[in-house]
């Protein structure tokens, strides 16, 4: 039976997953609210659809669905547009991702969090991000799967963007600890929970090793051979509201059930062994 993939809001880490689909067959459908990517996601295997339009066709094509548009101010943009078409064909879909955001756990002083702490975000983007997933998970006979996503890196996004582009910065805040994830190990994470559907389960999608964000920003300064940024205390930082926010949650997150559920072995388990690769592939 041919898969077909509607991919709705079709970025980074979706990209990243029709990129291990696409050659093994799938049909690969994503939405874009720029016509002038069309040309770039056609190159790439995946039939560009403008967003937002009438998606009954192709949703009634789909087996699988997965959603990546982030909700804002007025809620999720998918089902603000889309609710009704998705209901009727939630029993047809044979698998739903949603990706969603580890902020929905809120600020835990660099302790640990999985799948079961409680979701207690105290920033307007992760409330809302706690109420989209409620949405999507309470849409009946939807088979929809939660992927809880660290803060994601890869090519072309990352410490290594930032430090040429000079806009890289060490902030220093105390007890500050994040979890990341590199784009390739999202993508397997979906791949195996496509081939294993389990409905109603949440993943956080991480590696194995947390770290304070000035440390990465050190190792991706000296792999390049530049002087890593001057220290700067969070208070002086300059920094968008968006990125401010991310440092008022600290916390560590585990990744076992991807692995013990998923078998996931994760292909960049900590962020040295993901940065000596990004910069290998780059020079080829």
């Amino acid at each position: 039976m041919n898969k077909t993939l509607l991919s709705l809001g079709h970025g980074f880490s979706a990209q990243a997953l029709a990129d291990r689909l696409v050659p093994q067959g799938w049909r690969v459908i994503g939405t874009t609210r720029k016509p002038e990517k069309f040309a770039q996601l056609e190159a790439q295997g995946v039939e560009p659809l403008l967003w937002p339009s009438d998606i009954r066709q192709p949703l009634a094509e789909a087996t699988h669905l997965l959603t990546s548009a982030g909700p804002d101010a007025e809620g999720d943009p998918i089902l603000r547009e889309a609710y009704d078409t998705i209901a009727k064909v939630a029993s047809n879909l044979e698998w739903v991702g949603y990706l969603s955001t580890t902020g929905v756990y809120g600020d835990h002083d660099g302790g640990w969090v999985d799948e079961t702490s409680p979701t207690e975000p105290a920033t307007v983007r992760g409330q809302r991000r706690v109420k989209s997933e409620q949405e999507w998970m309470n849409i009946p006979d939807l088979p929809v799967h939660v992927f809880r996503l660290a803060g994601i890196y890869g090519p072309g996004r990352g410490p290594f963007a930032k430090l040429r582009k000079g806009v890289a910065q060490r902030v220093i805040k105390k007890n500050q600890i994040f979890s990341r994830t590199h784009v390739d190990d999202i993508a397997q994470v979906l791949e195996a929970s496509i081939n294993a559907p389990n409905p109603g389960r949440i993943y956080n999608v991480c590696d194995d090793d947390p770290q304070p964000p000035e440390v990465v920003i050190e190792y991706a300064a000296h792999l390049l051979g530049m002087e890593p940024p001057p220290a700067v205390p969070f208070e002086e930082a300059e920094m968008s509201p968006m990125a401010r926010s991310f440092y008022s949650d600290s916390k560590r997150v585990r990744n076992d059930r991807i692995k013990d559920e998923l078998g996931v072995t994760l292909k960049y388990p900590d962020f040295k062994s993901a940065l000596h690769a990004m910069l290998e592939e780059e020079t080829k």
